[in-house]
């Protein structure tokens, strides 16, 4: 049974932790417990209904103002995929909290009040999916209910998107009338939507495509341990444990190791003392090589097809995440799976505007700002550019001081 982790992201008050628990309660994935608490909490709807949203309202500062501040992460399945839910802040000031949520997700829900249609933060959480590079975008156009179900209401909102998507080179755009609060279409298709003849958000999200021919181009494993038993009846034991990324790899294989460049080929794949041929996309295993190749913690072997690059020099677009102003001088820690490596960042080449997706220059970075930059290492980096391979494409920055991750890297060519 393969994971979907997906977003949810809008405007304060779209409906997004409503739409969340919705899909929670009408899946029966709510403990018993949780519903004992909802039901107690004195948080109604306008119609006397239980207020679901209280099921992602995490914080207490969230409950009491009715807002999400936190990224707040859901977990449930049916019997054809299991989810993983991540509830982003609608503010500007949390757009940190956005990033962080939406960085290891396949799909974003952005939330469209029907009521408001598309709005400034529309377009910046939409600009954000692109520079984060999303792999499908669902736009939920909520609270319909309220426009009782008009279908032209649902078709200006969508057109005036594909308008946006368009100027943003933003695709894979599906469409969902909704009203999360009522019900509609979310896991049941609606009576009061007859217009509308696809599917509902969860019958969506069951069955939604997530494989695209430009992503994942061959495989990567980033080595997370190696293991030297040193016994006497394992003293020739040498095995690699990380996780695999991308198309999966199998015995034979030929493979080169990185940053070093070294060839070997694939002796055994190992999984709880199991013996297997191939592993996927995400497995968790320990892989033998057929040569004793000298590697370390962090290093890569990877598809000797489709090996990506290694630079010491990248471009890259980053969200910054401190309260400080990033210090063009300092020495910070750019950490890559289980690698970290010493930068510096020379050169701020210019900061985006997210409400009008223009550059702007020669401005300092701030907290929540998204850059273009370029990061100089002390060392050689092994990455893919994010338009390519997304999983080995981004990364965070420490600051050694404070041990702070101070932002997210998205790396885009060297």
């Amino acid at each position: 049974m393969n994971i979907i982790k997906f977003i949810t992201a809008g405007s304060v008050d779209d409906g997004k932790s409503t739409l969340i628990g919705r899909l929670l309660y009408d899946t029966n994935s709510i403990l018993d417990d949780q519903l004992e608490a909802i039901q107690k909490a004195n948080r109604k709807n306008d119609d006397g209904t239980v207020d679901l949203a209280i099921l992602t309202d995490g914080l207490k500062a969230e409950r009491e103002q009715g807002i999400t501040i936190d990224v707040a992460y859901k977990y449930f399945q049916t019997e054809k995929r299991k989810f993983i839910i991540a509830d982003a802040p609608g503010h500007i000031q949390y757009t940190r909290n956005m990033v962080t949520g939406a960085s290891n997700s396949d799909l974003i829900i952005i939330l469209i009040d029907a009521r408001k249609g598309v709005i400034e933060q529309t377009k910046r959480h939409s600009f954000l999916a692109k520079l984060l590079g999303l792999k499908k975008v669902l736009v939920c156009i909520n609270k319909m209910d309220m426009m009782d179900y008009e279908l032209a209401v649902y078709e200006n909102i969508k057109n005036d998107y594909l308008k946006l998507a368009e100027k943003l080179n933003l695709s894979n755009i599906d469409f969902i009338p909704v009203s999360a609060l009522k019900g509609d279409n979310i896991v049941h298709k609606s009576e009061r939507i007859p217009w509308y003849t696809g599917p509902s958000l969860l019958s969506y999200l069951e069955e939604v495509n997530l494989d695209t021919d430009e992503i994942n181009k061959g495989w990567r494993f980033p080595v997370q341990w190696v293991i030297r038993p040193q016994s006497a009846d394992l003293h020739d034991y040498r095995g690699y444990a990380g996780r695999v990324l991308g198309e999966g790899l199998k015995v034979g294989e030929e493979v080169l190791v990185l940053p070093a460049g070294t060839r070997s080929t694939v002796k055994a794949i190992e999984f709880n003392e199991e013996q297997l041929q191939e592993a996927k996309n995400g497995a968790s295993v320990i892989i033998h090589l057929n040569d004793d190749v000298d590697i370390s913690r962090g290093d890569f072997i990877v598809s000797a097809a489709h090996p990506g690059a290694t630079d010491r020099f990248l471009e890259a677009n980053i969200s910054w995440f401190e309260n400080k102003e990033l210090d063009q001088n300092q020495v910070y820690l750019l950490q890559t799976h289980s690698k970290l490596v010493k930068i510096k960042i020379p050169e701020i080449l210019f900061k985006y505007d997210v409400h009008t997706q223009e550059p702007i220059y020669g401005e300092a970075i701030c907290l929540n700002d998204i850059a273009r930059v370029q990061i100089k290492a002390a060392e050689d980096i092994v990455y893919d550019k994010q338009a390519d391979f997304p999983e080995n494409a981004r990364a965070i920055i420490i600051d050694p001081r404070t041990n702070i991750t101070v932002a997210a890297v998205m790396i885009q060519s060297a």
